[in-house]
C-alpha cells in the first residue's frame, strides 16, 4: 500500500449560515484531507459561535457534520487556502478539554 499523502487547508467564509446559528457570523473552516481531497477531519469556527470538530469518531451534530465529499477541490483550486499540518494541528487542539 502506498503512502497517503495527507493536505490540509484553511478558509475564510464571511456568508452566514442561513439557519438557526445564523446569528454566530462569518466563519473559518480548516480541512485535512486524503490524496483525492477526502475530507478527514474538518474544524469550523464563528466570529460569535463555538469551535465544531468532526472526524470519523464524531462525523455530525445538531450543528453540522463532517463534509461527505469524494473530493473538497473538485472543480475548484484550492491551492492559495494551503496550510500546514502544525498549523492545523494547533487550531484542532485549541480549546480541547
Amino acid at each position: 500500500m502506498g503512502r497517503v499523502t495527507t493536505r490540509y487547508f484553511r478558509r475564510r467564509w464571511d456568508e452566514s449560515r442561513g439557519d438557526e446559528w445564523d446569528h454566530w457570523g462569518p466563519s473559518w473552516w480548516l480541512f485535512e484531507t486524503d490524496e483525492l481531497g477526502g475530507v478527514l477531519r474538518q474544524l469550523e469556527f464563528y466570529d460569535r459561535g463555538p469551535r465544531l470538530r468532526y472526524d470519523p469518531s464524531h462525523p455530525h451534530d445538531q450543528y453540522g457534520g463532517l463534509a461527505d465529499v469524494k473530493s473538497l477541490w473538485e472543480g475548484e483550486e484550492w491551492t492559495r487556502w494551503r496550510i500546514g499540518q502544525e498549523a492545523f494541528e494547533a487550531e484542532w487542539n485549541a480549546g480541547s478539554d
